[in-house]
């Protein structure tokens, strides 16, 4: 009972308390409302409305009318760097950096602003000074994303693995697949430099990073075929196999060569043969119907086609049937026959295509680095056509 008395004293305290509270927050906002120019509200309208140009005009005019505003500058200088006036968000965050009467928060801010305005201006280097001294501040994270995107631009790998390693340790996510591309670029520049013995370390210190990286035994093929190591290139291409088997598509003109410059035609579509089975692919039908045709004519090549089409049916192996067709055909069929085929080819470039799992950016070469989101190992070893077929 003593209990119930004391609350029914207490609680009316307590509304009183808030209440006060609460109009001493409202007189505050309506005070500090007053203070900001209108020019700031229409500006704010303007951002909600979707139309930044009429915002930037009026938050303009509001700084104008007061130049202390520094939360407006901040919003202000971001707002043209999206616009794309890269100039005039340089200019006002180097405003707010030589203000004396910043914090220091606000001071960092204003740098990581800055630094941001000079990456998308393309000016690299000053971009990399500013972010390199807001390395330990509180936009670690994102400084270190930045940095990465200036190494990749400026294909300095040794620094890009280096920034790597530190935002693992700040993500706590793994980046080994993205480490083992980069040795991969390296061990590629210098194959395409004739420095065979150079990209031999950068190939083996990708597969320790990533033992699944396919890229590097693709790239260890070559090295040992510029070499003139056949047999180790073959090997280190079906080595591919145990890795993903999606990606044999990738070598398989390559694997065909080398068998034939070793006269070994046969063994090499045998073996083919025995991938496409196990993984269909249009590219491993291109190069196995290739070799057929080169070797056993146009009958065993069609009779492939044939195959390929009534297990997995699309418009590009439609188009390799109607090629080995051709070359039997009687003369009096032929021009429908290509009238068909052509119809037909026109269509499958639309669909022929390689495409990034991660932006859905669309190509006809394959790409280990998307140029559109600059996102590694996002697109699939299959063409767009037959991605969600069977395996």
């Amino acid at each position: 009972m003593e209990i119930e008395t004391w609350w029914l004293l207490v609680l009316p305290l307590f509304f009183a308390l808030g209440w006060v509270a609460a109009r001493i927050d409202i007189r505050h906002l309506l005070s500090e409302s007053r203070s900001l120019p209108s020019s700031y509200f229409r500006g704010l309208n303007f951002l909600l409305n979707e139309q930044p140009d009429k915002a930037i005009e009026a938050f303009t005019e509001a700084v104008k009318v007061d130049p202390q505003t520094i939360e407006l500058h901040f919003a202000l200088g971001s707002l043209f760097r999206r616009r794309g006036e890269v100039e005039r968000a340089i200019r006002m965050h180097q405003n707010l950096v030589a203000r004396s009467d910043l914090g220091k928060d606000q001071k960092t801010l204003a740098l990581y602003e800055l630094a941001q305005d000079y990456l998308k201006a393309g000016l690299l280097d000053r971009a990399e000074e500013l972010f390199l001294k807001l390395e330990h501040t509180q936009h670690a994270e994102a400084v270190l994303k930045f940095l990465l995107e200036i190494y990749e631009q400026e294909k300095d790998w040794q620094k890009a693995i280096v920034i790597t390693g530190k935002l693992e340790s700040v993500t706590g996510h793994s980046h080994q697949k993205d480490i083992a591309n980069f040795y991969c670029e390296m061990a590629n520049n210098e194959i395409m430099h004739s420095r065979a013995e150079a990209a031999r370390p950068h190939i083996d210190r990708a597969l320790t990073h990533h033992r699944l990286c396919v890229r590097a035994n693709m790239l260890l093929g070559d090295l040992e075929l510029t070499q003139g190591k056949l047999d180790a290139a073959v090997t280190a291409w079906k080595r591919i196999e145990t890795q993903n088997p999606e990606y044999l598509s990738l070598v398989s003109d390559r694997l065909f060569r080398v068998f034939k410059q070793q006269d070994k035609t046969a063994e090499g579509i045998t073996l083919l043969r025995g991938y496409l089975a196990k993984y269909p692919s249009l590219d491993l039908l291109n190069t196995v119907f290739d070799g057929l045709l080169e070797s056993q004519g146009a009958e065993s090549a069609y009779a492939l086609a044939r195959d390929e089409l009534r297990r997995s049916p699309t418009l590009l192996g439609l188009d390799k049937l109607l090629e080995a067709q051709l070359l039997d055909a009687p003369a009096e069929r032929r021009p429908d026959l290509e009238l068909t085929k052509t119809l037909v080819h026109q269509h499958t470039r639309s669909l022929a295509m390689y495409k990034c799992d991660h932006c859905g950016f669309r190509a006809r070469q394959f790409y280990w680095h998307c140029p559109a989101c600059a996102s590694w190992e996002t697109y699939s070893p299959r063409r767009t056509e037959e991605k969600g077929l069977p395996a």
